[in-house]
């Protein structure tokens, strides 16, 4: 696997293909920055893996359209854009995530977690120095999602899995609905990792 990183939108440099431009032809600068850099991102994890820049347009349900054969994700929240991407003959999903370390807003967890993980948020929570534990599951949410996506192609609700955290930086997380298939086989459960540096929550999962 390769990935790449950035902690500013920097334009000099960077372009978008026809494709990739028309996808954003009527947003704000800000979005077409946000944008422009995660692409440039996912460009430069491509060459790590020795494949030329290639147009990388959103396809369903925003998802990125890939080169054939690779597999891949993109993340961005405030200060940070990321990507990662694989060989689909070595992997068959990735996902990854990335969200500032704060806490929800109100309410929010009740939305997107299930009886389980919020008693799990809480005894978390009882640790010094912790991590936004709501934001992280959050985060594991998503990188589940992303993960999942290319291979089941429909969407999922925040109930359609069940997440466990572990505070050494591994989650793992139970699919409740009918789970992706991957190499043939059902995939009930995934494992990630996850990370805490510069204000950052960071989540990845990969099938291989």
């Amino acid at each position: 696997m390769a990935s790449a990183e950035a902690f500013e939108d920097d334009d000099r440099g960077n372009h978008l293909f026809n494709e990739e431009r028309a996808a954003v032809v009527g947003a704000v600068p800000a979005r077409r920055r946000e944008f422009t850099t995660v692409r440039h991102c996912a460009r430069a994890a491509l060459g790590d893996l020795g494949i030329p820049p290639f147009p990388l347009p959103p396809g369903t349900e925003r998802a990125p359209r890939w080169p054939a054969g690779v597999v891949g994700s993109m993340t961005h929240c405030a200060g940070y854009r990321a990507a990662a991407v694989a060989r689909a003959s070595r992997v068959h999903s990735v996902g990854i995530d990335a969200e500032r370390d704060e806490p929800l807003p109100e309410g929010v967890l009740e939305m997107i977690g299930l009886p389980e993980e919020r008693a799990m948020i809480d005894r978390l929570g009882a640790r010094r120095s912790a991590p936004a534990w709501d934001r992280l599951l959050f985060s594991c949410k998503e990188a589940v999602y992303k993960v999942s996506f290319p291979l089941a192609r429909r969407m999922l609700g925040f109930d359609a899995v069940r997440v466990d955290i572990a505070a050494g930086g591994r989650f793992g997380a139970r699919f409740l609905v009918p789970p992706p298939v991957a190499g043939g086989r059902a995939v009930p459960r995934v494992t990630g990792r996850w990370l805490r540096r510069d204000g950052l929550l960071l989540t990845a999962v990969a099938l291989c």
